[in-house]
């Protein structure tokens, strides 16, 4: 899925922001006293705002990740239904990519075609029902994975690496082309001075785009430096 130019699943980044009006403190209006049955009623309140929410995977048309996303962000803030969705995310990886000698940082999608939404169910597995007619009224939606209206929850592991990798790649965005490589690994040289070569990675220096690799020649081991993309693993 990795590969050397930008794709619709591979983006260069940009940021955006928005910024809230504040709500002048003074603009309250007087609160009648709450009976016991006014505080009963506030105590279901409460207790449906606090329902716990969990992550969940929705089918959308294939590069219309982002437009989707942004949609179901918006309709629910204009809904008011932020105490049921929460986060709506399309997971991706920060990467580097060398072209001309020079990096340029990419979001890398790491799950083409799905967006993750973070929301809280009914008792039964259900989705709400404003809920649902939100989610399924926007443009390039298709279905949650799971079975019909009770969509499957994912499991906590789960979660925890999808947003580790998403948050760990932001501050330090990987090399494409060097996922994967570690210190052992057995490589060829496919091009360069040494090409055929063959040898064992010593050290991984994503910072440079390169590798330090053991090979023989003339029968000592030599350690030389190369591109990441000069080898290739055997």
């Amino acid at each position: 899925m990795m590969t050397d130019s930008p794709s619709d699943t591979d983006r260069p980044v940009e940021h955006d922001g928005a910024e809230s009006t504040p709500t002048p403190a003074d603009s309250r209006a007087a609160e009648p006293v709450a009976g016991p049955e006014a505080e009963g009623n506030r105590g279901a309140a409460t207790a449906a705002a606090v329902r716990p929410m969990h992550w969940y995977v929705l089918r959308v048309a294939s590069n219309r990740e982002e437009q989707v996303r942004d949609a179901l962000a918006r309709k629910v803030k204009i809904e008011g239904l932020e105490d049921r969705v929460g986060r709506v995310l399309v997971p991706t990886q920060r990467e580097k990519r060398m072209k001309g000698g020079q990096a340029r940082l990419y979001d890398r999608k790491l799950y083409p075609g799905y967006v993750f939404v973070e929301m809280a169910t009914e008792p039964d597995g259900t989705v709400p029902e404003d809920v649902w007619f939100v989610v399924k009224d926007t443009s390039g939606v298709g279905d949650f994975i799971g079975s019909e209206n009770k969509p499957t929850e994912m499991k906590a592991h789960d979660v925890e690496k999808m947003l580790s990798i998403v948050e760990k790649s932001a501050e330090t965005p990987t090399l494409a082309g060097m996922a994967g490589m570690k210190k052992g690994d057995l490589i060829k040289i496919k091009e360069g001075a040494f090409e055929n070569f063959e040898g064992e990675i010593d050290e991984v220096m994503p910072d440079k785009g390169q590798i330090r690799v053991i090979v023989t020649i003339f029968g000592r081991a030599t350690p030389i430096e190369l591109e990441y993309w000069q080898v290739e693993r055997v």
